[in-house]
């Protein structure tokens, strides 16, 4: 169904709290549309995004929603039931156009040229990252970013009058269990950053050659004259290399852009940035980890392929302290500090973690770990057992299940736990907040650092534990 958007004037969002669905409706609403929507009861990071642009979510899924709202089109996600929802199911029977998130950000995208950051991990970083830069240079660009309040920048979603629209690449497939898409190919980009391949979402995937099968027509869909970003640190971005686009390697080694330098001081990461013969020079940030040097250096190879200039691209990017959920700090209790991460698959487990060590080499790291799908903990339950080297304290929890999942697949948090506890002389089980609030009110010592880590409700534990201890 070709829709007008010219003729659209109200947007009906259902499971508007999701972060990506929050970042598009607060696009939505700047760009000029009425905009209503609708979720569960439960408390999102999302909330306060919401809140700020005075976006009404309405509680429960009812069809009557429709009537009530009498929108032009509806958006929806891929949980609560995704196009068998009953509000989606009475659009349909009106006769009200209907689309899956990712479709709609596609649609939204069509007017403006295209950066799109895709990514098993570090995407959503990096595209705030991007955004930030641009926006710091005065560039006004358009951006839809998978989360809360980004420091430096202000909401995920912003409609700009710049020519740039700026957004995440998701690989998840468009809606599940009617199109197996992935949601990545409805963007047309002009500037695509591949941060790297890692084999995830096994419900839909089944190996790590599905994965990057799905990424290269990713970059098929990149234009005639665009360039694609890429880690030369990671084997598997290299299906993705062709001799149609122009390809730039960023990375630690054998790139066109080096990292080079990587150090920590005072709660400020440095690296220096090299071409071969060139040095482009050193930039700072207020995150920590070799996975953001990383980020922030695709970030800002992106932002130079824009038309910016390398200082200010440095001055954007020195302005970016961080999104909402990654290592983002929630309070401290004495000398003890807090964090909250999104990281869910061991390998921004183990980034994540390698970077508070570099932060705080002498403190003691306690890390709280919600896992997130029984299909995911299933599929990876070795490399999750050998994710928590840099803590010195594990805390694993129930798993959180995915509304769009019911299978358990014979896997739990004691499972989980127990293999932990089999590579890691200081692993426990807390089955849920309160137990999670017991065991760390019993072994948090002076001058720990606590992360709360997780893509469940877990988001929503760490403030209200740290009030509580």
């Amino acid at each position: 169904m070709d829709i007008n958007l010219s003729k659209v004037k109200k947007i009906h969002f259902v499971g508007i709290k999701g972060i990506a669905m929050a970042s598009l409706a607060v696009y939505a609403k700047e760009r000029g549309f009425a905009v209503s929507g609708t979720d569960t009861a439960e408390k999102f990071p999302s909330d306060d995004v919401l809140a700020q642009k005075k976006i009404i979510s309405m509680i429960g899924f009812d069809p009557a929603h429709i009537s009530k709202t009498s929108p032009d089109l509806v958006i929806y996600t891929g949980a609560h039931g995704g196009r068998d929802n009953g509000e989606v199911q009475e659009a349909i029977k009106k006769g009200i156009p209907v689309l899956p998130h990712g479709k709609a950000l596609g649609l939204f995208m069509t007017s403006k040229r295209q950066i799109s950051v895709a990514g098993s991990h570090g995407k959503t970083s990096t595209t705030a990252m991007i955004a930030t830069i641009l926006a710091h240079a005065g560039y006004d660009p358009s951006y839809a970013i998978g989360c809360g309040q980004i420091a430096g920048l202000g909401l995920p979603g912003h409609y700009g009058h710049g020519d740039w629209f700026i957004a995440e690449a998701d690989e998840y497939v468009t809606d599940p269990g009617h199109d197996a898409t992935p949601r990545f190919l409805w963007q047309t980009p002009e500037i695509l950053v591949v941060t790297n391949i890692d084999y995830d979402h096994p419900d839909v995937y089944g190996s790590l050659n599905d994965v990057v099968a799905a990424f290269v027509r990713l970059r098929d869909k990149v234009t005639s004259r665009g360039e694609v970003i890429l880690s030369s640190d990671d084997p598997a971005c290299r299906p993705l290399i062709r001799r149609e686009n122009s390809v730039a390697l960023v990375g630690f080694n054998g790139a066109d852009y080096e990292v080079k330098n990587v150090h920590f001081s005072q709660g400020r990461t440095f690296f220096e940035l090299e071409m071969p013969s060139v040095a482009i020079g050193e930039f700072i940030l207020q995150v920590p980890g070799r996975h953001n040097a990383l980020n922030a250096a695709m970030a800002a190879v992106a932002a130079y392929g824009a038309g910016l200039s390398w200082q200010e691209v440095r001055d954007g990017l020195f302005t970016f302290s961080g999104a909402k959920r990654r290592f983002e700090k929630i309070g401290a209790v004495g000398t003890s500090i807090f964090y909250d991460d999104y990281a869910h698959h061991p390998s921004e487990i183990s980034a994540t973690l390698d970077a508070a060590r570099a932060w705080y080499p002498k403190r003691r790291i306690i890390a709280v770990f919600q896992p997130h799908t029984y299909s995911r903990t299933k599929a990876l339950l070795d490399e999750f057992s050998g994710a928590f080297v840099d803590a010195d304290m594990v805390l694993a929890t129930d798993i959180y299940a995915s509304a769009r999942e019911q299978d358990t697949f014979g896997v739990s948090g004691v499972m989980l736990a127990e293999r932990i506890a089999n590579r890691h002389p200081n692993a426990f089980f807390a089955k849920d907040k309160e137990g999670v609030k017991k065991l760390l009110s019993a072994k948090t010592q002076d001058g720990d650092v606590v992360i709360f880590m997780g893509a469940g409700d877990i988001g929503n534990w760490g403030r209200e534990i740290v009030d509580q201890i």
